[in-house]
């Protein structure tokens, strides 16, 4: 069994940036997410 620090669900715009964030501060992350690519769907052009 893994053990991670934080475990973020869904890699959208705010859970990929979370994920980073996190692991910038060395933390172990775990980004669970039901799509097979990360980025979610950004609603504002130029995102």
């Amino acid at each position: 069994m893994s053990l991670y620090d934080v475990v973020i669900i869904g890699a959208g715009p705010g859970g990929y940036a979370a994920a980073l964030y996190a692991h910038n501060f060395g933390l172990d992350v775990a980004l669970v997410e039901k799509d097979q690519q990360v980025g979610g769907t950004c609603l504002n052009r130029g995102c």
